[in-house]
């Protein structure tokens, strides 16, 4: 599966532009600009299953340190803050990783 099957190239090319420069990505931002936001249960699932490279069923820190990756290949790897900001965001049971429903929870709350 590619990112865009279920977000527009567009839209992704304008979230990326908004978060190009390091210390600017903001997850909440970053989700409402890609149309992520506007994503049935389903389609958040598949966009999980992007993020989730070691496909564990979680979401981990050092996975999520290559996020904008998972949207274009070319982008940078997010700062050690923004990673931190990213996790904190969603990781409400403080287990140090992320599962669907909490990714979900997150993207709801933008």
């Amino acid at each position: 599966m590619s990112i865009t099957d279920v977000l527009s190239a567009a839209d992704i090319a304008a979230a990326m532009r908004e978060c190009q420069a390091p210390d600017t990505f903001s997850y909440k931002k970053f989700f409402k600009t890609c149309g992520l936001t506007k994503k049935s249960p389903n389609e958040m699932k598949q966009v999980f299953g992007v993020m989730d490279n070691d496909e564990s069923g979680y979401v981990e820190e050092h996975e999520l340190k290559f996020f904008l990756q998972r949207f274009d290949s070319s982008a940078r790897v997010l700062t050690s803050s923004e990673t931190k900001d990213f996790m904190a965001g969603a990781d409400h049971d403080g287990d140090g990783k992320i599962g669907f429903e909490e990714f979900q929870a997150m993207v709801h709350s933008c």
